[in-house]
């Protein structure tokens, strides 16, 4: 009797803050957000690498609260409807409960499911060979198996963990030994030389019911916890999850289970984990270089030099990664450079918002950029996209200036409401409610001038959310 076709879900894993590549990356906007190679943002570029062998309608995308409403944007921007597609964790707890997470929503609609889980932020070359071994992959899973896609190492590399192979299930994958963690030089060199050795992509293909029984037999307890968070169409209670282990599927499943395989795959992947390892998977310029943004180079090799809004000059340097934005400029050894990790916790311990956010800001309504601030003014840039408006709100304070550059604004102040082309202002006194909304079909632009004593969040009273809701 033929066996029931079942369909095949991609699920993007898209948490973390990606910090070994700060400044770029910071906590309230990662590097799957941010056009790293290309014109797309990298988890515009997972998405798209996945057509035509899986659905984009049946993509999964499981990200932080605080990610939400732009990994929607992105998806919409490339024609991908996000109602339904994004699941958000109130915090993160590692990548089995997110992928628990997933498996248990796609189950809510169907009986059973083929799974494909990617991390959003890795970048791969050959797109015709990844598609490929998405094939084999799917094929493999339909045979219970569980798969990860093991990178064949080209060189001993330091970072990653890596997968021993076995004895062959098929023509096509490995039974899984063992995971080792992240080596040594000289025990990569090993690896490499053995030849059955394979990093770790994070990256795997299996049916759903097959991860379900695994879960049933080793993590028993995180499964019965979702299984209760997920059975309500309530939101998932952040102090419920962060009571989840924060544990990875590797320890949770893969080291575990009798039907692990490991799929070699040789496609150009990189996990895009420092700059170090973005240089080397991008083209290289005159004398080696990578060069982006307003640059201009004497006497320098081997760097990689990224500019944002002002000019960069180097001069007589080897070696070296120079990242320039609005807030901060990052130098450092190119060899040398995962060490920013380091460095951002640093930033934590000390309170600094550069760790935290740009001095651009995304919002479910658009975005604000600081363009000055003092200890009684602040200056901003507000775009506001058409249809949105931000919350009803006073402050206590400070008062404020806005002036329309672009656009049309509607703007509620105390019991008015007004209409505003470019060129024309209007001023906000201290605890008058007021709002901001966009009527129009191009984006609004507004230079904001804030005057007043403290300009902190908790100034901020609001009488609704983002969306008009009280």
């Amino acid at each position: 009797m033929p066996q029931k076709e079942i369909r095949t879900y991609p699920v993007l894993l898209a948490g973390g803050s990606g910090s070994r590549l700060w400044p770029i990356s910071r906590e309230l906007y990662p590097k799957q957000l941010v056009n790293l190679v290309g014109v797309d943002s990298l988890i515009q570029n997972t998405i798209k690498r996945l057509s035509p062998v899986l659905d984009a309608e049946k993509i999964r995308v499981v990200c932080g609260e605080e990610h939400f409403f732009e990994i929607a944007r992105h998806l919409e921007e490339i024609g991908v409807p996000s109602k339904g597609k994004i699941i958000a964790e109130p915090c993160g707890r590692n990548t089995a409960p997110a992928i628990l997470l997933a498996v248990l929503n796609i189950l809510k609609t169907e009986k059973d499911a083929v799974i494909l889980i990617f991390p959003s932020d890795h970048v791969i070359k050959d797109l015709e060979g990844f598609q490929d071994k998405l094939k084999t992959a799917i094929s493999l899973a339909m045979m219970n198996y569980i798969v990860t896609f093991g990178i064949k190492p080209d060189y001993p590399e330091t970072g990653y963990g890596y997968i021993e192979g076995a004895k062959p299930v098929n023509k096509d994958a490995f039974a899984i030994k063992r995971f080792v963690e992240k080596p040594d030089e000289k025990t990569a060199r090993h690896y490499v030389k053995a030849g059955n050795f394979f990093w770790n992509s994070g990256m795997f293909a299996f049916k759903a019911s097959v991860l379900l029984k695994e879960f049933k037999t080793f993590e028993p307890a995180l499964l019965k916890s979702m299984q209760k968070m997920t059975s309500s169409v309530a939101s998932l209670l952040h102090g419920k999850y962060q009571a989840l282990p924060d544990i990875s599927i590797d320890y949770a499943i893969m080291e575990k289970t009798k039907r692990g395989v490991v799929l070699p795959s040789d496609f150009g992947w990189s996990d895009i984990g420092s700059w170090k390892s973005l240089y080397d998977f991008l083209p290289k310029g005159e004398n080696n270089n990578v060069v982006e943004g307003d640059v201009i180079l004497k006497n320098t090799k081997n760097c990689f030099i990224r500019g944002n809004n002002r000019l960069v000059v180097t001069n007589d340097i080897e070696n070296i990664v120079v990242v320039e934005t609005p807030d901060t400029v990052f130098i450092s050894d190119l060899e040398k450079s995962k060490n920013v990790k380091a460095i951002v916790q640093e930033l934590k311990k000390q309170g600094r918002k550069e760790c935290k956010a740009h001095t651009t800001v995304y919002r479910p309504w658009g975005t604000y950029t600081v363009l000055e601030e003092h200890k009684n003014t602040k200056i901003k840039r507000i775009v506001v996209y058409p249809g949105a408006k931000l919350s009803l709100q006073m402050h206590h304070h400070r008062s404020e200036h806005w002036i329309v550059v672009q656009g049309t604004a509607k703007i509620v102040n105390g019991d008015k409401a007004v209409y505003l082309e470019e060129n024309q202002s209007t001023y906000v006194a201290k605890t008058t409610p007021h709002r901001l909304e966009n009527p129009g079909k191009i984006p609004l632009h507004i230079i904001e001038v804030q005057i007043g004593g403290y300009l902190e969040e908790d100034d901020i009273v609001r009488f609704d959310d983002d969306f008009g809701r009280k």
